[in-house]
């Protein structure tokens, strides 16, 4: 419960405040997104099927948000980045649609 209302109050700061993303974050912003998706629906998953523990679900949080980013921005440097950005928006991809798959079986029991 204290985790909705978390999430309500930052939904509502970011609305009110409207801030913005410096320039120079601007690329890394999609792909921590995707990052911390994957996170929320492993952790979502693991919390359906009982063994959810908030401290994996905060450090898998960080790292994939912090490894995505650092992999992009390792592409960047080396001039490749658009490649490894799509790389790595591939690998998460996968991985979301893989547990929002297994919750849908432990939703609807198939």
């Amino acid at each position: 419960m204290i985790a909705v209302l978390g999430l309500l109050v930052g939904i509502l700061l970011g609305l009110f405040f409207q801030p913005d993303v410096p320039l120079g974050l601007e690329p890394y912003l999609p792909i921590a997104v995707v990052a911390a998706l994957d996170a929320v629906f492993g952790g979502l998953r693991a919390y359906l099927d009982g063994i959810f523990d908030d401290k994996v679900f905060v450090v898998s949080f960080l790292s994939n948000v912090v490894i995505a980013a650092a992999i992009v921005y390792l592409g960047d440097q080396l001039g490749v980045g658009g490649q490894l950005s799509t790389g790595v928006i591939v690998v998460l991809g996968i991985r979301i649609f893989s547990n929002v798959a297994a919750i849908r079986r432990h939703l609807f029991h198939a």
